[in-house]
């Protein structure tokens, strides 16, 4: 399986396990909030840690960036290659986004 289609995969997983479809993206993200999340699994895949300030949560102490700009129940780094999908799906959910609010704007 290639990149790409690890990423497609776990586009769709966000959609349909975590429950997060395009009105979703369109309602309550239009801020740049999935770029800001793909950017800190990038970080974190690249090894830039001096971003990140330590919490406690559901699951104990754990490394949160600092500008990560969903709930903080939603930061689960993996592993490098896994973040990276993980930003990569974020990116497609961002740029879709972006590509539904021009069409709506054409529309009008």
């Amino acid at each position: 399986m290639s990149a790409l289609d690890d990423i497609a995969i776990e586009r769709q997983r966000q959609i349909a396990v975590e429950g997060f479809p395009p009105a979703h993206d369109d309602e309550e993200h239009a801020g740049g909030e999935l770029a800001i999340a793909a950017s800190a699994y990038a970080l974190k895949a690249a090894g830039v840690h001096d971003l990140v300030k330590t919490i406690t949560g559901l699951r104990g102490w754990f490394w949160l960036p600092h500008r990560w700009p969903l709930h903080d129940i939603m930061w689960k780094p993996r592993s490098p290659r896994r973040d990276l999908v993980r930003a990569g799906a974020l990116i497609v959910a961002e740029i879709e986004r972006l590509d539904r609010a021009a069409m709506r704007r054409n529309a009008a």
